[in-house]
């Protein structure tokens, strides 16, 4: 038997948001069904397949990091983890972006953190432009006093970062965690 604690009680009243009141009620509820104390709203949370699409991203771009980027005329291949510093820096950045975005998933109300989801999607947008930049123009080239050809690694590279930005940006149109905002626009629209 589900018994919530008055509304009161957890101090509703002006300027105390819906979502808070709802985590009031959720969190003090006396319940023998342990599993109805969980406040996130499963109807509206976001889709994860953004989620999954930019991690797929991510991963090919850090295997990418490790494969053939670059090639001189004698033969000589550099990877993108010798080529150039930023190329791994970018790779990890993103590792460390995925896993807070699923950690967001997990913990956020309709299950993801826009401005999170749009940092990811800026690193993306960057680490892409960063490979079409590097397939066109080596960059170190002059340094090292050689021709350099592009390689199969700086084209998975940019397939990776492309997933990568995609995802991140079907991640971000879904909708984020605060529910007051769609109560408002629902009580505006009924009246």
């Amino acid at each position: 038997m589900i018994v919530p604690v008055s509304l009161a009680t957890c101090g509703y009243g002006p300027g105390v948001r819906w979502a808070e009141a709802e985590i009031c009620r959720g969190v003090n509820m006396s319940t023998s069904d342990s599993r109805s104390t969980d406040t996130r709203d499963d109807r509206h949370s976001a889709n994860p397949m953004g989620l999954y699409v930019a991690i797929a991203g991510i991963a090919l771009f850090n295997i990418a990091v490790f494969l053939d980027w670059f090639t001189n005329d004698e033969g000589e291949t550099f990877s993108g983890y010798e080529a150039d510093s930023l190329v791994p820096f970018i790779a990890y950045l993103g590792v460390g972006l995925a896993v807070s975005m699923l950690y967001a998933r997990g913990r956020a109300l309709r299950g993801q953190h826009r401005g999170l989801t749009l940092t990811a999607m800026a690193v993306g947008i960057a680490a892409f432009l960063q490979t079409v930049a590097a397939a066109l123009d080596v960059p170190g080239s002059m340094e090292r006093g050689f021709d350099l050809a592009s390689e199969l690694g700086v084209y998975a590279a940019m397939i990776g970062a492309a997933l990568w930005s995609v995802g991140s940006g079907l991640l971000a149109k879904e909708p984020e965690g605060d529910p007051e905002r769609d109560t408002v626009a629902g009580r505006q629209a009924a009246a």
